[in-house]
């Protein structure tokens, strides 16, 4: 690819179409969903209003927001609300560009920690070779044979109780790339093709931040797990001492890589690295660490290997990449998903099904390796001065990003079969004995904002998320029982049912698009230029509660002993954790 078409000056209008689906009518792609609705807006402000009491420091700061709420209902808001409906009408998804660029796109601090996510493997099954390049190898082909299976849409839809979920941002998960925007909006380019039956492309291994562009295929299949372990191997043999860490500059603040990829990029020769990068179905990193405890695991797939104060795991990276999976000196793994378009159920459901697929002895690992195999190709910047002097100044910044953080893990002694028989949910067990932790971290000290559980709205055409605002009277109200010695256990037990009650009333509403914050959004957006703001878009109690103090949210995979991400607030927590089992919680 040339220069002029490894990043364009300016980002193009219709970039989201550039990444095909499969054909309409497939197993993958066949649920005909209806549209994400706009909610009456009366309902969403009395939703809000419920919403904004325990959020409110005093009577006073809540009787002034509800008067705000009801100016809002009777001035500005009917016109807001007739420009989203005629927006609804006219587009397929009133919300998508702008979350896109809104909450992802546009956020200029790093992606590290603040947007990306990790999810660390379980052990490599014992059948197969211990070594980290059959461990790679293994995902190489895993992970080829699900894109493939994609590509023709023969992947089974993901679904729940009421029916098939949406799959469209799959077609962000292989071939694409996230670019840094020049103008403070990111996008991300596909190099996916129309009608691509999934038997060809490439890969590229970074090992000791050298580059390599390993061939996935040839002569229309996939090639072998012997045949990708030949091409690592080779890889780890000709890497063995360390290549400037370009990786590194996609680690910075998003401006600042805006402009180090402009310098990059005026070379024709690293243009063309780049170019093979973003085409890449997916990366893997093949990092110079061994990790050996769950919080090593977690901090290493989270912001990479620190050694001798050196970012070496971010500096063998593209964390603008969706899928980059990991793969440590130990054999240990796992996955960094970068999440702007895509988020991260579609990629736990890929590492599952690979993972499924490698447990599996009767799995086709394909044909042993031929002596004439490919051999892949070493991919070497052109490096200048100032390429030398940004890596030097995004080193800098990855540190202070990284000892910045702290990270926890916990496993309880019960799991979701206990939990039910006390006719609970595991869901809403789980975030009320996070709102119990959180309360006792801050002791009497005033509630700063609010707590975020996202609730998939993938039920409708191209569906993302929705919030569900954790934090209410009930949850309150059993939050403090437990800490007064003069509540009963009976109270306690009647307060806590009511709280996850309310708790299971705002997850399915959230899932049915029924939420606070998606819709507010939508509203303020369509301000004119010189139009007045509405008073309560900029009142204190309003924007604290969704100052989102607590960003929680879980997934499960019988596959991920770690997993997690950071907090989307300066002075927060990103909480992960997992319900699925009948024996044990996970929180990190």
């Amino acid at each position: 690819m040339s220069t002029t078409t490894a990043r364009p000056a300016s980002r193009p209008a219709a970039w989201k179409a550039a990444a095909p689906a499969a054909p309409l009518g497939t197993k993958t792609f066949a649920a005909d969903l209806p549209k994400l609705p706009v909610v009456d807006l009366l309902d969403t402000l009395a939703r809000l209003k419920q919403s904004l009491v325990p959020i409110a420091w005093s009577d006073e700061e809540y009787t002034t927001v509800s008067k705000k709420i009801d100016q809002f209902a009777m001035k500005q808001g009917p016109e807001l609300q007739q420009r989203l409906l005629s927006r609804a009408a006219q587009a397929r998804h009133w919300l998508e560009e702008w979350w896109d660029d809104g909450g992802y796109l546009g956020y200029r601090d790093s992606v590290v920690v603040n947007v990306s996510y990790y999810y660390g493997f379980d052990k490599h099954p014992s059948h197969l070779s211990q070594t980290p390049a059959a461990r790679a190898a293994g995902l190489a082909r895993a992970a080829m044979i699900f894109r493939k299976n994609l590509k023709q849409g023969l992947v089974a839809p993901d679904s729940t109780k009421e029916g098939p979920m949406c799959m469209d941002t799959y077609r962000w998960m292989f071939d694409c790339c996230r670019i840094p925007g020049p103008q403070g909006l990111d996008w991300s380019v596909s190099y996916a093709k129309e009608n691509d039956s999934g038997d060809a492309g490439h890969i590229i291994v970074f090992r000791n931040n050298r580059v390599w562009k390993v061939e996935a295929a040839k002569a229309g299949r996939i090639l072998s797990t012997a045949e990708f372990e030949k091409q690592i191997n080779y890889i780890y043999e000709n890497s063995s001492s360390a290549y400037p860490g370009v990786g590194i500059l996609t680690a910075s603040n998003r401006d600042v890589w805006a402009k180090d990829y402009g310098t990059l990029a005026s070379s024709a020769h690293n243009a063309e690295i780049l170019s093979a990068i973003q085409s890449a179905a997916f990366v893997i990193s093949l990092e110079a660490y061994n990790p050996a405890t769950r919080v090593q695991h977690s901090r290493a797939l989270w912001h990479g290997s620190v050694i001798d104060g050196v970012p070496t795991g971010l500096r063998n990276r593209w964390v603008d990449k969706p899928v980059e999976f990991i793969v440590y000196d130990n054999a240990v793994a796992g996955l960094m998903g970068e999440h702007s378009v895509m988020d991260g159920t579609p990629t736990v459901r890929l590492c599952d099904d690979v993972l499924d697929m490698l447990a599996d002895p009767s799995f086709d690992h394909g044909s042993p390796a031929a002596p004439s195999s490919l051999v892949p190709t070493s991919l070497d910047w052109e490096i200048n001065p100032a390429i030398t002097e940004a890596i030097a100044k995004a080193d800098t910044a990855a540190i202070e990003l990284i000892d910045s953080q702290e990270l926890g893990y916990l496993l309880t002694p019960y799991g979701k079969a206990a939990i039910k028989k006390f006719g609970v949910s595991p869901d809403s067990w789980a975030q009320m004995i996070v709102q119990l932790a959180y309360r006792r971290l801050i002791g009497n000290d005033k509630r700063i904002g609010g707590t975020y559980e996202a609730a998939t709205t993938r039920k409708f055409d191209k569906g993302r998320t929705e919030a569900i605002r954790v934090v209410t009277s009930d949850s309150d109200a059993w939050v403090a029982s437990m800490d007064n010695s003069n509540v009963g256990k009976d109270e306690r037990k009647r307060l806590f049912a009511a709280a996850a009650k309310r708790h299971v009333e705002l997850a399915k509403s959230g899932g049915n698009g029924l939420g606070v914050d998606r819709h507010m959004f939508g509203l303020k957006t369509l301000l004119k230029e010189g139009e007045e703001v509405p008073e309560l878009f900029s009142d204190p109690v309003f924007l604290r509660s969704s100052y989102w103090v607590l960003s929680t949210s879980a997934i499960f995979s019988k596959h991920f002993p770690v997993y997690g991400w950071g907090e989307v607030v300066p002075d927060g927590f990103g909480v992960a954790y997992m319900t699925g089992y009948d024996g044990m919680q996970k929180y990190s």
